[in-house]
């Protein structure tokens, strides 16, 4: 009998794996490491939060600005459209040039415009490129030319792929420089039983000259510490009781908690956005106006920012804190732990390799029996010895965590 070493890895193609990264038409709507595609549930309070919330309305309602049917003729919500490659680019010309992404951008001639064609509101139009994975946004958009071309207050461009920021300053097709389809609740993820993205949402005020990350932009004449700013994240109090909601406000709630909602553009007082469909239910829809602004909490974002030019949040470096083998199952506590996910990780071995995602890649193990012993080590790695004499080796490289024995072959 000789005892052979066996390790096993996992290992994926790019910076970080998301089972619930956002996707529409095969086409993934930003990296799984995007502030949009954050969860922020373990994240600290700020300070000020009281004082925002005040200020937007503690007694106020939440209010989906979304849903089924026809407001005045046209759908409920902020449509979007998915288009091939092959689409026709269009001229575009821009009120507000100097802070707009140059066209020609790809927008069918029948492009669904936020509010109907006859809107005086914001008439935003969103345009996937499926094949290209390009997001093309406007605002104030009209289709006035026989040729084709539209016209717009400001337009945007991005890379789905990218993690990349508007220039500083900059607008876009939202008051906060930010793209608005990620803050979009979609009713195909709601069917599906979860939303893994934050919402985009409205406040009466922002502040003059002043927003936070990842927000690009503000909108403003007044000044004021009490007011909300552009890019701040809010969250549904964990201790909120959403089990009295129907199915589609529970999704909607839930995600709520997890992932929040961004400051997005001044406009009603919690006002969430959404894409219409007919799948919504808007008596479900309307119980949401049973959540009050104090129900909410704004978080303090700053730790995940890894650059002020970049939407790509900060993943800390974690490090094994303990590690607890006891027969058939093992105990995997890790530190600096990436917001949403649990510190600790438990598992009993069975006949096959397993593995678990953690904030710094995945937890894996092989099978084996009988193991016991313990270890804490704030480092990298951990070894520990089993009752029966076997060396366990577990580390974190590279954003895995691997584990090593030595296993008794015949």
């Amino acid at each position: 009998m000789k005892l052979t070493p066996v390790a096993l890895l996992l290992t994926c193609v790019g910076t970080v794996v998301s089972a619930g990264q956002p996707v529409i038409d095969g086409c993934p709507i930003f990296p799984a490491d995007n502030i949009w595609n954050t969860r922020i549930d373990t994240m600290p309070v700020d300070p000020d939060s009281t004082n925002y919330i005040g200020t937007i309305g503690a007694s106020a309602g939440l209010h989906p600005d979304f849903g089924s049917g026809l407001w005045d003729g046209a759908p409920i919500g902020i449509p979007y459209v998915v288009v091939p490659g092959t689409q026709q680019l269009v001229n575009i010309t821009f009120d507000y040039g100097d802070e707009s992404d140059p066209g020609p951008y790809p927008i069918p001639p029948d492009a669904p415009i936020e509010g109907g064609t006859n809107s005086t509101g914001d008439r935003h139009v969103l345009i996937i490129d499926k094949d290209n994975h390009k997001l093309y946004e406007t605002w104030k958009s009209y289709c006035t030319n026989g040729d084709g071309s539209w016209t717009a207050g400001s337009g945007a461009i991005f890379d789905l792929t990218s993690n990349t920021s508007r220039p500083n300053g900059w607008t876009s097709a939202d008051a906060a420089g930010l793209p608005i389809l990620p803050g979009l609740a979609r009713y195909e993820e709601v069917a599906a039983g979860s939303i893994n993205h934050a919402l985009r949402f409205t406040v009466p005020t922002t502040p003059n000259n002043a927003y936070v990350w990842p927000a690009r932009h503000w909108a403003s004449s007044v000044e004021g510490p009490q007011y909300p700013l552009f890019g701040q994240r809010f969250r549904l109090k964990g201790d909120f009781d959403i089990s009295r909601f129907q199915i589609q406000s529970r999704v909607i709630l839930t995600a709520l908690k997890k992932y929040g909602m961004i400051v997005a553009d001044n406009g009603s007082a919690w006002y969430i956005s959404g894409a219409p469909s007919e799948g919504w239910d808007n008596d479900d829809l309307h119980a949401l106006s049973q959540v009050k602004g104090s129900n909410f909490e704004v978080v303090a974002c700053s730790p995940l920012m890894k650059d002020w030019d970049s939407a790509q949040v900060l993943y800390p470096r974690s490090s094994i804190s303990e590690v607890t083998f006891t027969n058939n199952a093992v105990r995997l506590a890790i530190t600096n732990l990436f917001p949403g996910i649990s510190n600790v990780i438990e598992t009993s071995f069975g006949l096959t390799s397993n593995c678990w995602q953690t904030n710094d890649g995945f937890f894996c193990e092989t099978p084996t029996t009988n193991w016991t012993g313990s270890v804490s080590n704030g480092s990298r790695t951990s070894t520990v010895t089993t009752a029966s004499g076997q060396n366990i080796f577990i580390a974190l490289i590279s954003g895995f965590v691997v584990i090593k024995y030595a296993r008794k072959c015949s």
